[in-house]
Order: structure tokens, then sequence, then C-alpha cells
């Protein structure tokens, strides 16, 4: 985590969000592609860990940020051409990845045929890339708070970006070889335990792990009256985990020829859609307070429930 911050500091915002974003996510990559790969086929276990990183990031990081930092500074601005792309992006991802697999036709419920599955990924990764460009080209402006941009080129202005991303990529390596221990070891102890819905847990699991250095990130930037850049962090992660992760493990789910099932159940539908129409309802507006936070935590007990 000290690494990718010092990184984004040096390269400013919304690069420096990118870093930390990419970093999670390749760990969230490379544990889901090992995990499907371990054992018996696992079908549904990238579904799980996607929608639990999706719903731990809009409710639990959202909301953390949103209700410490609204307790701490009363009312936080932000930037809401920017939060509103990033939801916009969000609800076309999660709606063609989790919830139309279950109402096709051509094979059954929950998944997509080979050609289904390379058409919604190659366009998952289309949009995601139009939203990077916007993000750090086109329209950088909407994603960035003017005070929180000038404090975070001045913070760190002699730390060398090539050792950073050096010793990042070390810690990452790091990361995803402890991190495939564990949850190999908990899944086959769920197994041998007739553990039901071991898929769920494993998955929110990992989820939580990969999460974890932004989340802190994120709550960091909100408390430091920077919740600009802490939701670019939490809202990017469930971005970037769809628009980047399900392409990744629907190839190697092709390539492999193990089965892939990514639509979601009713009651998860049920949490993610109110989870985005809360988050819609949030943003719809330049302030946040403490009760915007309290409203999204509240979704989240709901769905660890």
């Amino acid at each position: 985590l000290e690494h990718a911050e010092a990184v984004a500091r040096r390269v400013g915002e919304p690069y420096g969000t990118l870093v930390l974003t990419f970093a999670v996510t390749a760990i969230e990559v490379s544990i889901i592609v090992s995990m499907m790969l371990h054992g018996e086929n696992n079908p549904t276990l990238a579904r799980e860990s996607v929608f639990s990183t999706v719903m731990i990031a809009s409710t639990g990081v959202v909301g953390t940020c949103l209700a410490l930092g609204g307790w701490r500074h009363r009312k936080q601005a932000i930037v809401r051409q920017g939060t509103s792309a990033y939801l916009a992006v969000l609800i076309a991802l999660t709606i063609m990845t989790l919830i139309l697999p279950t109402y096709t036709q051509t094979t059954d419920p929950g998944t997509f045929s080979a050609a289904q599955l390379g058409f919604v990924s190659v366009l998952s990764v289309l949009l995601y890339a139009s939203f990077v460009f916007a993000q750090t080209v086109r329209h950088r402006e909407d994603f960035v708070e003017g005070q929180a941009h000038g404090v975070s080129l001045r913070t760190a202005p002699h730390e060398s970006v090539f050792a950073g991303a050096l010793l990042l990529l070390i810690g990452l390596i790091g990361i995803v070889m402890l991190a495939e221990q564990v949850a190999a070891s908990v899944e086959d102890t769920l197994v041998a335990y007739q553990v039901t819905q071991a898929d769920s847990i494993v998955g929110a699991m990992i989820a939580g792990l990969v999460l974890m250095p932004e989340a802190i990130s994120a709550v960091r930037a909100s408390l430091n009256n920077e919740l600009q850049r802490g939701l670019n962090v939490a809202m990017g992660s469930a971005c970037a985990t769809i628009g980047l992760t399900i392409p990744a493990v629907a190839a190697a789910s092709l390539l492999t020829g193990r089965g892939l099932t990514l639509g979601l159940p009713a009651t998860d539908t049920v949490l993610l859609i109110l989870a985005l129409f809360i988050c819609n309802v949030s943003f719809s507006t330049e302030r946040t307070t403490f009760l915007t936070g309290a409203v999204h935590i509240v979704v989240f007990l709901t769905y660890i429930f």
C-alpha cells in the first residue's frame, strides 16, 4: 500500500488511482484463475468474487468513506460528473455480465454460450478502456478535486516512480502467492466439512483480501477531506473488477474448457440493484454527509447477513 500510494502521489490524479486499481485487479485475476484451475471445476467462484467486490466497494468502502468523512468534516464535496461516469459504467457492466446471463435462452440459466461470452468480454474491455481514456485524457478534470490534486503533487517531489513501481510489483507477487495458498486451503476445508455456499464464502474472502489496500487508501483520503479521490479508488476497483477480471476469467474458461456461471440468483440480483440505486441517489448531489454513508453501510450489512 505504501509503495502504491508513493507512486500515486508522484504521478498525480487520476493516474495515481489507476495504479492502485490495476495492482489490485491483477491480484484478483491471478487468484481467481488459479482457484478455477485448482481441483474440481468451480464454475461460480468468479461470479461470487466479482459480485462480492462490487458490493464491498460500492456499499462497504464507499459507505465507510462517506460516514467517516462526513462525521469529521460535516459535509464533503464530490465532482458529480466523475462519480456519475463511474456509476454509468458500473451499471452497464454489472447488468451485462452478472444479470443478463440468467435470462439467456441459448444455454443453461446463468451461463453464456462461447460466442456470447466472448462478445460480452470484448464489450467489457472496450467500455472500460473508453472509461479510462475519458478519465485520464478527454475529461480528466471530472475526476480530480482541485485541492486534492495540488496537494498530491507536492507531497512527494523526490520519490522515484521506478523504485516504487518495482517494490510494488515485488509486493504484489508475494500477496498473490500468499492469497492463493490461503484461498485454496479455505476452499478445501469448506468442501471437507460440506459447508453450503462454499463458493460464496471463498469469493467474499478473495474480494476482502484484494480490496483491503484500496479500502485503507480510500478511507485515508476521505478523512483527509479528499473524498473524490476516495471515491475514485472505491468505484474504480468495482469497475475494473468487471471490466478486466471478467474478460480474463472468460478467456481462461474458453481456453481450458471449464464451465463458467456468471448469472446471479434472485436474492443477489436484488441486492446488487439496491446497491447501484443507492449509489445513484448518493451521487446525484455534489455534497455528502454522515447520513449518506450510513445508508450504504446498512445495505452492506444486509449483504453480509
